[in-house]
């Protein structure tokens, strides 16, 4: 996985009066909000982890840059037909990726797995996505699952973990609480559109696959449907493209199945994590995944497909032996 790419999942949000609440601007006001947020994470079942401990005064934020070929659309972030380049320009970028590529360049807050510290582009940003941040980067630290199904089990956390969050009054004002909720409705259905519209190109390139259409046919039935995808998931017109959608289709494909589960769990953030827990300590090996499909390696998009797929089956295994307890 790009490290770099683990917060942009949900950056592009929707956004009212109050979900534009400013975040802590000030590093000792984002501490103290890290603080309660840390004092709840517990409560759910999280374990320490070492993000957001100080404030990074050299970094702003983390660029990142990604390449692929237009007449490819890739399976997620993790699909290696996508060459993400090490550059911090976003001209830099677009001379490397060649012409005919499509190239998704943009800053993230912070970085997955890392130690990631706090940045002025985090206290700058919204409320909002300052709190979800830490939610998601803290819920990565709890797992070792496959990033397709971890990015969006841990959208799925920090979505239902702010609603609960939001609901302690002592820590927020009437107005915090409102954008917090708002937030935490708006972005699972974004999630679900981002899915559809990804699921309406694999059709289409499919189609492309199977010689049923040319190469001019499918980049002009593209064009239709990352123009209605834009406007749906707040993207700046003609700005998306295979990489970014790829990129939103990490934290969407499982989405649905993993807040079902949630769901099947009474809804209860500290069950779920600890379900989770067991999920991962029982996932299934990588050299049992080859063995089982014929691979050579687990660097291909066909392991990162069958990956996910034997730790869904291993999910709805153990839902399974749940419900009968």
């Amino acid at each position: 996985m790009p490290l770099l790419l683990a917060a942009v999942g949900g950056c592009t949000l929707l956004q009212d009066a109050a979900t534009r609440l400013p975040g802590p601007r000030l590093y000792e006001k984002g501490a103290a909000l890290i603080d309660g947020i840390r004092a709840f994470e517990r409560r759910i079942g999280f374990r320490r982890t070492d993000n957001f401990l100080d404030l990074d005064h050299e970094t702003e934020s983390y660029p990142f840059c990604g390449t692929v070929s237009s007449l490819q659309l890739p399976y997620s972030y993790e699909d290696p037909a996508i060459r993400w380049i090490d550059t911090p320009t976003e001209e830099e970028c677009h001379r490397l990726a060649g012409p005919g590529a499509d190239v998704y360049f943009g800053q993230t807050e912070a970085v997955g797995e890392e130690g990631t510290p706090v940045t002025s582009a985090m206290l700058s940003g919204s409320l909002v996505r300052f709190v979800y941040l830490v939610f998601h980067e803290d819920c990565h630290d709890q797992f070792d699952l496959p990033f397709g199904i971890e990015e969006a089990l841990c959208n799925v956390i920090a979505y239902h973990a702010m609603a609960a969050y939001a609901g302690e009054r002592d820590q927020f004002g009437a107005l915090e609480r409102v954008a917090m909720r708002r937030y935490s409705v708006r972005e699972p259905e974004r999630t679900r559109q981002a899915k559809a519209f990804y699921e309406q190109l694999e059709a289409l390139y499919a189609r492309h696959a199977r010689r049923e259409i040319p190469a001019a046919a499918l980049l002009e039935e593209r064009a239709k449907i990352f123009a209605r995808a834009e406007r749906a998931l707040a993207w700046e017109k003609g700005s998306l493209n295979n990489v970014g959608i790829a990129n939103d289709m990490t934290y969407s494909r499982h989405f649905p199945f993993l807040e079902s589960v949630f769901i099947a769990l009474d809804r209860d953030l500290a069950r779920t994590v600890a379900f989770f827990r067991q999920v991962d300590a029982k996932r299934p090996s990588h050299a049992s995944v080859m063995k089982r499909h014929g691979l050579k390696s687990d660097r291909g998009v066909d392991f990162i497909r069958a990956y996910e797929a034997a730790v869904v089956e291993t999910i709805e295994k153990m839902l399974s032996q749940e419900a009968r307890k």
